[in-house]
């Protein structure tokens, strides 16, 4: 098995010349759908839901159940297979809002995410039914019981709070700080004025608490800090005024591996030594259990994604370094760009041939810092034509995606078994120009 090949439903072909995805060759996939390309495993998905919604009913029980952070991967097909998975979803815009609906996802299983929403977002919250508005600031709070009156209705809350915890990650992915733009900090006393200032409303029914620390955490320690800080706000504000809190969000999922060297999570016991743990606290704070949400999205999505390019260009400065350019770049994966995101490169259709050359992944658009991965090895045969994979990309690539330059954006194609299917088609140019005037 080549070593770069790091997730279990990737694998080499007989000759062990070809990478497959999913049980399929890639090559042959490039060819009937062509290039760039998204390609997506359904299978793997659908087992990574499972394994949050099994093991959240199994260890918080019923009730208890993950939500999928939808921006991680936003399209019409992926709330559908959410949905028949048994998870909720958060969302944080109107636009993944109205892509839900578009699914037919229950309105009521949706928590609307977000550090600004504006009176249309909440009118259009409200109007179409969604379950759960997490709120994020007091003129948030106000819009929210001022704009559910209008229509009559209370609407379930949350608030969210920083519970001050560092994951020990990327400086760009970590939320759950005190001085971040996320939330109301619970040690300078902000969470608990707001939650008063909240409990005051007759349109809001406050419903709980949410916080998030972080992406790409490997252990349960950083969730284990996190909840002994929520809950014992919890208890201070239930001693003081008697609220019970009904749910509490203690944020996103576990991290995936981008390279050989990040470790291989078992999910389902860090999810039943969390539960073990918060259990053993509210028991010792006097306080009901609440019901427990976790917001997986990269690890229901990362690794059941990988993107296709064709090779356009070997560039070799001599003495300096050598570039492969490929048919895409930061308008369909900006994540190098904004934070140096590690990510693992293989040449898919040389994977018999030795990796023998540094070099630099650039993609095409006109812009220096247009860089995929840098410092990797490649086979030296490497030429116009040939195919690279960028593997683990199911999350915050489609999503994050752009027109920049005015590049088309690639297709999402679903692989299930011996079954492929577009699930979003390839952008064309009229697509491009559809919104000018």
């Amino acid at each position: 098995m080549n070593p770069n090949v790091i997730c279990t439903n990737l694998s080499v072909s007989a000759d062990g010349k070809n990478l497959l995805f999913a049980g399929r060759n890639t090559a042959e996939l490039v060819e009937q759908y062509g290039s760039g390309l998204y390609l997506m495993d359904e299978r793997r998905i659908r087992e990574n839901a499972r394994v949050y919604v099994e093991a959240m009913r199994d260890f918080f029980g019923e009730g208890s159940c993950p939500l999928f952070a939808s921006k991680a991967c936003s399209f019409t097909r992926m709330y559908k297979i959410v949905e028949e998975e048994g998870m909720g979803v958060d969302v944080v815009s109107c636009g993944e809002l109205y892509t839900a609906k578009n699914a037919g996802f229950p309105m009521e299983k949706i928590y609307f995410h977000g550090n600004l929403k504006t009176d249309e977002d909440i009118r259009y919250a409200i109007e179409c039914g969604v379950g759960c508005i997490v709120a994020d600031c007091r003129e948030e709070i106000d819009a929210i019981d001022r704009i559910a009156a209008e229509f009559g209705v209370r609407q379930r809350v949350m608030l969210r709070l920083t519970p001050g915890v560092d994951p020990h990650t990327y400086e760009a992915v970590a939320t759950g700080k005190v001085d971040c733009k996320f939330g109301f900090a619970i040690e300078n006393g902000m969470a608990m004025e707001i939650a008063l200032h909240t409990l005051t409303k007759k349109n809001i029914d406050l419903c709980g608490f949410h916080c998030h620390v972080g992406s790409m955490v490997f252990d349960s320690d950083v969730y284990i800090r996190t909840a002994e800080i929520m809950l014992d706000f919890i208890a201070e504000l239930n001693r003081d005024t008697g609220f019970v809190t009904r749910e509490l969000d203690i944020g996103g999922g576990y991290g995936v591996r981008y390279v050989e060297s990040d470790p291989t999570i078992d999910i389902r016991a860090n999810i039943a030594e969390v539960a073990d743990t918060m259990k053993q606290m509210t028991a010792a704070r006097g306080i009901p259990m609440p019901l427990v949400h976790m917001e997986p999205g990269r690890s229901i999505v990362a690794d059941a994604g990988i993107t296709l390019y064709t090779v356009g260009a070997v560039k070799t400065i001599p003495g300096y370094k050598t570039y492969v350019c490929v048919d895409g770049g930061m308008g369909d994966n900006p994540r190098y760009a904004l934070y140096q995101s590690a990510y693992t490169v293989v040449a898919a259709d040389k994977m018999d041939e030795p990796c023998d050359m540094l070099c630099d992944l650039a993609g095409r658009c006109c812009e220096s810092g247009d860089i995929l991965q840098e410092k990797i090895t490649l086979p030296s045969s490497l030429t116009r034509g040939d195919l690279v994979a960028v593997l683990t990309t199911g999350a915050y690539n489609y999503s994050m995606a752009s027109n920049y330059n005015r590049y088309p954006r690639f297709p999402v194609i679903m692989v299930d078994g011996e079954r492929d299917y577009v699930a979003v088609r390839r952008e064309s140019f009229a697509d491009i120009v559809l919104n000018d005037l």
